[in-house]
């Protein structure tokens, strides 16, 4: 069996080449993970010495934000040396030694790790920094007294309650100065405010506010007036906690003959400036901070010879073993899979045939066991939905004539003119359903018969538009037709009315009043495409893809008497195959969908 097999195709081959490659990248594969681990280790404890460095530097940002002087700081620095096991000191810019975790006399490194400076912060790296570089918990004179405290708390407290009887959920918290705000879910400001809670009290400053907020007017006066800035008193009108520090927005009346982005950008440096030096009392002088030496040299792997000859020797017993029991394995795998593979190429009268697509054993096999199991799965769920489909289609009206015809013959109910129209209106649901099923039926089995003749586009658009005019006028819809030229098909008319008819229909029910559905023909290249548009409620994007599948309806709700059988469309899509066409939808939820049927071009008859 295997003679007419190349080496190269042969199953222990490939096994055996899958083999060494498996060793192969085994080895190279540990090799490479004990590196990268190491690695991701190495970058791991430097990640978290960088944290530990950013956590220092915020802890003392902090401190001196919250305190005039360093007096006092000793406590927190020895904390967080214990903490991260290095020596932390602080030293003026001339490098007085204002603390230091380790003993006096110890020299110091050679370099600052940073500044510590609570009214220049690094904005890129400190945590909680503002725009202008100020560690938010630099307060000064807008710390508020308890009394305002007492008086936000209580306007936050109804501006909480009146949030959530409008649906919004919010959490009161405070900034550094005191001032509560209400936050959401995320810790950030709220963002939509109702109209009923918008009375601007909380926001409002309090006198402590208005006072500092005037002393920060002043500050800035000189720097705006140097810069010929005109503003309109007062300067500050309003406390910003949106970002939970304390900031100011200022209002630029005239800026002379400056540019507007300019002087903004200058009124901002003035603003900068002045909050500086408006704060610079309450905060302790910069100092440099200085971290012990504790850095390691960074780990390289340097394999001697003999660790050389270790893993060569060890990868090679590795590949040796893995191609012996690969072989074993092999052999005894390959032998019933020939025998099967055998059987399942057995003559007709003594095998089903199966269809060879490769030319190896297990390769043959597989294709064979696994084309008749999904096929024989295929036609069994086909099979299942339709029957499911099909009942489903013939219950509700089998339903109403019964239930009807029972009542009518028990002498409940009278035949009158009315109820037989009601039954004559069942039996045509029951016989449109059917129709279409034996439709769809010849065009699965191939026996869809049609009748070609030269047809002129234009006038089969006409002809489909005249048979539905009476059904656009009583839903108060426009039914027109357009045509580029005078293109020619080759096609069954009756068959394409029907396509045509069945889109015709679909777009009238769901065009509402007043709307227009338009036929449209044209052509393109080599083909005719005829395309039926409507002004409808369009189809939703993950609806269009099944639009042409059998049964399926985008609204669930809809009667098969309003709503059609669920067959029309994939009754078009196999007249469209059947004249050797396309047909394809486009549609945008809320102004409508194109339904686009392409057939090839015909030639006009002689004559």
């Amino acid at each position: 069996m295997s003679s007419g097999i190349p080496l190269r195709k042969r199953l222990l081959v490939r096994l055996l080449i899958a083999s060494v490659l498996i060793a192969v990248c085994s080895v190279a594969a540990t090799a490479w993970l004990a590196v990268e681990t190491t690695t991701r280790a190495l970058r791991e404890e430097q990640g978290q010495v960088l944290a530990d460095d950013m956590d220092v530097l915020d802890r003392l940002s902090g401190y001196a934000a919250t305190h005039p002087d360093w007096q006092g700081v000793e406590d927190t620095l020895r904390e967080l040396s214990d903490r991260i096991g290095r020596r932390i000191a602080l030293t003026t810019a001339d490098r007085k030694v204002i603390a230091d975790s380790a003993a006096p006399g110890t020299p110091l490194p050679p370099r600052a790790a940073a500044t510590v400076d609570p009214l220049t912060t690094d904005t890129h790296t400190d945590r909680g920094a503002q725009r202008g570089g100020i560690d938010p918990r630099v307060v000064g004179p807008y710390r508020l007294p308890a009394a305002e405290r007492a008086g936000l708390d209580r306007l936050a407290g109804e501006r909480r309650e009146c949030f959530a009887r409008n649906g919004v959920n919010a959490t009161v918290e405070r900034t550094p100065t005191g001032r509560p705000v209400l936050t959401d879910d995320d810790g950030s400001a709220v963002d939509y405010v109702p109209l009923e809670c918008a009375d601007g009290r909380l926001n409002t400053p309090t006198a402590t506010e208005n006072k500092a907020l005037a002393e920060l007017t002043e500050h800035a006066r000189g720097c705006l007036d140097e810069r010929g800035l005109e503003f309109r008193e007062p300067l500050f009108v309003s406390v910003d906690v949106t970002d939970r520090g304390m900031d100011s927005r200022y209002l630029l009346a005239k800026l002379g003959t400056q540019p507007q982005e300019r002087a903004q950008q200058q009124a901002q440096a003035c603003l900068d400036r002045a909050r500086r030096a408006q704060l610079d009392p309450y905060v302790a002088p910069a100092a440099d901070l200085f971290l012990g030496v504790g850095d390691r040299p960074a780990v390289r792997f340097d394999l001697s010879p003999a660790n050389w000859t270790k893993v060569v020797g060890a990868a090679g017993l590795v590949l040796a073993v893995t191609v012996a029991v690969t072989a074993a394995v092999a052999t005894r795998l390959v032998r019933p899979l020939r025998a099967l593979t055998a059987a399942a190429q057995q003559p007709p009268d003594r095998h089903v045939r199966v269809p060879v697509t490769t030319r190896d054993e297990t390769g043959i096999l597989a294709a064979a066991f696994n084309e008749l199991t999904e096929r024989r799965a295929r036609l069994e769920a086909q099979r299942k939905a339709m029957v499911s489909d099909i009942a489903h289609e013939l219950r509700s009206p089998l339903t109403n004539i019964r239930g009807w015809l029972e009542v009518t013959r028990d002498g409940v109910v009278d035949p009158d003119p009315a109820l037989l129209a009601s039954l004559h209106d069942e039996a045509l649901v029951l016989q449109r359903v059917i129709d279409d099923l034996q439709d769809l039926a010849d065009a699965d089995a191939g026996t869809l018969r049609l009748h070609r003749e030269p047809v002129r586009a234009d006038e089969l658009l006409d002809q489909v538009a005249a048979a539905h005019r009476v059904a656009a006028d009583a839903a108060d819809v426009t039914l027109r037709t357009t045509a580029e030229g005078t293109p020619w098909l080759d096609a069954d008319p009756v068959r394409m009315r029907q396509a045509l008819g069945n889109l015709v229909s679909n777009a009238l029910r769901h065009t509402p009043s007043g709307g227009t559905v338009t036929l449209a023909a044209r052509r393109d290249g080599d083909d005719v495409v005829l395309d039926v548009i409507d002004t409808g409620t369009g189809i939703a994007p993950e609806d269009l893809p099944h639009v042409f599948d059998r049964f399926w309806r985008a609204e669930k709700s809809r009667s098969r008497r309003t709503g059609g059988s669920g067959l029309g469309l994939p009754i078009v899509r196999h007249l469209l195959a059947a004249h050797g066409g396309t047909a394809e939808a486009r549609s945008q939820p809320g102004t409508g969908s194109v339904f686009t049927l392409r057939l090839p071009r015909g030639e006009a008859p002689e004559g």
